[in-house]
C-alpha cells in the first residue's frame, strides 16, 4: 500500500475576498484567545503578502512571522501597524451582558 503524501494547510490561500478578511479576525477577536488573534492576523497578513505588510507597517518581515504566529505576541504597535497596513481598524463594542 502507497503511504499517503500530505501537505500543510495554509488557511491563508484561501483568504481572498475583503470579507473573509474581517470575519476572520473578528472570529479571532470575539474568542479572546491571544494565540488565535495573533495567528488570525498572521494568516490574513501572508494572504496580503508579508513583505508588503512589513513594509507598509514599518515592522520587520522576519518579527511579524514570529509575532504573528500561534506562540507569538504582537505588541500593540505591532497589531495596530499590521491592521493600518491593511487598511482595517480595530473598534470596540459592549459585551452582551452589558448591552442585554
Amino acid at each position: 500500500m502507497a503511504k499517503l503524501k500530505t501537505k500543510p494547510f495554509d488557511a491563508a490561500k484561501y483568504i481572498t475576498e475583503p470579507e473573509h478578511v474581517v470575519d476572520l479576525l473578528n472570529d479571532a477577536l470575539e474568542s479572546g484567545e491571544a494565540g488565535y488573534i495573533a495567528n488570525a492576523l498572521g494568516v490574513v497578513a501572508r494572504s496580503e503578502g508579508m513583505t508588503a505588510i512589513a513594509e507598509k507597517s514599518g515592522v520587520k518581515r522576519q518579527a511579524l512571522y514570529r509575532s504573528l504566529s500561534e506562540d507569538g505576541n504582537p505588541t500593540l504597535e505591532t497589531l495596530l501597524g499590521v491592521l493600518g497596513a491593511l487598511d482595517l481598524r480595530l473598534t470596540v463594542k459592549e459585551g452582551a451582558t452589558k448591552a442585554a
